[in-house]
């Protein structure tokens, strides 16, 4: 069954943390839960140090990330802090390992069938998107990063590898 999210509101997305094991949750109006035996968590740590070239900043976000095998929905939330200025780009960047680069995959603040938004990548950012078989593959294999782009570091000021949870 494939699962659509309303943009703003009660049937959002909702970041949990239980008995110290993160995951993510999605409620369609229906209250339908989004996490099922075929869901798997991840999540990525966002510092100027994995950058690459490395960046000196203050910044800090967690994105945490669930992918559902049944539907191939994606969905997440990116907390951040301590950035130069406010965030101008965020993406899913794929595939490259720690240290690597690669090119975009999917911008964050991106609703399925909405195109992304600005103002849609204030902490913090939710989305979702339906990915392909090859692209979950990646994901799994840790070969996906999450990187936030300010106007003084275009490149990417904070970035986190994605990792199971």
């Amino acid at each position: 069954m494939r699962q659509t999210i309303a943009r703003a509101g009660a049937a959002g997305l909702a970041v949990a943390l239980v008995a110290g094991v993160s995951f993510l949750a999605f409620a369609q109006e229906e209250e339908e839960a989004f996490v099922t035996a075929d869901s798997a968590n991840f999540i990525a740590e966002l510092s100027g140090a994995n950058e690459s070239p490395a960046v000196e900043s203050d910044g800090t976000g967690t994105a945490y990330i669930a992918y559902n095998a049944d539907t191939g929905s994606l969905i997440w939330t990116v907390t951040y802090s301590g950035l130069s200025g406010p965030v101008v780009g965020g993406h899913f960047h794929g595939p490259a390992g720690a240290g690597e680069n690669a090119g975009v995959v999917l911008s964050l603040g991106l609703f399925e069938g909405m195109a992304p938004d600005p103002e849609d990548l204030t902490s913090p950012i939710n989305g979702s998107a339906t990915i392909t078989a090859e692209q979950a593959a990646q994901l799994q294999a840790g070969q996906w990063y999450v990187n936030l782009h300010t106007e003084a570091n275009p490149g990417g000021e904070i970035r986190g590898q994605v990792v199971a949870n």
